[in-house]
């Protein structure tokens, strides 16, 4: 509502996500995506006492889906209030920590959907924890289950592949 914003102005954006849900935004929030920032700079100015709402910003990849893009604008309102109140780099860290323990699937969208809406800070988030997920497996089997990923190599394919990469133990 109104009362979480006390120091926004009042203008709001009107995002849609590809299967028509409607989302209310403030518009310092909207622009955090620079995708929405281009669209809206070719917006308009709403006139004095211009009391039609604009159109809604057509979000159309479907990683933009409601579920998803309610989660973006969570990050972005959320990173929003941060800058305001001078957040410490601890409390964002926390924060995000938490926001980013979602199912597989959200997260992978959640990376589309950072891509797709060039959220930059939200795409790095999301990448970093897929890359920490990796890094706890030991092994391409593990990875796989990790992420429910079949295995389309023929053994003979994963042997090749082994010698190939033979160099990247070394390093380990």
């Amino acid at each position: 509502g109104e009362s979480n914003f006390p120091s926004m102005s009042a203008r709001v954006v009107t995002l849609q996500s590809p299967d028509k849900q409607t989302f209310q935004v403030p518009w310092e929030v909207a622009m955090r995506s620079t995708v929405v920032k281009q669209m809206l700079e070719d917006l308009p100015e709403p006139g004095e006492g211009d009391e039609d709402a604009p159109d809604p910003v057509p979000l159309m990849d479907r990683s933009c889906n409601a579920n998803i893009l309610e989660k973006v604008l969570e990050y972005l309102t959320k990173h929003h209030e941060f800058d305001k109140t001078g957040a410490t780099q601890e409390n964002k860290d926390s924060w995000d920590k938490k926001y980013v323990e979602v199912e597989d699937e959200v997260l992978f969208n959640l990376i589309l959907a950072a891509n797709f809406l060039d959220v930059k800070d939200l795409l790095d988030l999301t990448c970093k924890t897929v890359a920490e997920y990796i890094k706890q497996c030991r092994t391409p089997e593990e990875i796989r289950q990790r992420f429910n990923i079949p295995n389309d190599f023929t053994p003979e394919e994963e042997e090749e592949v082994r010698k190939e990469n033979a160099w990247c133990d070394e390093t380990l």
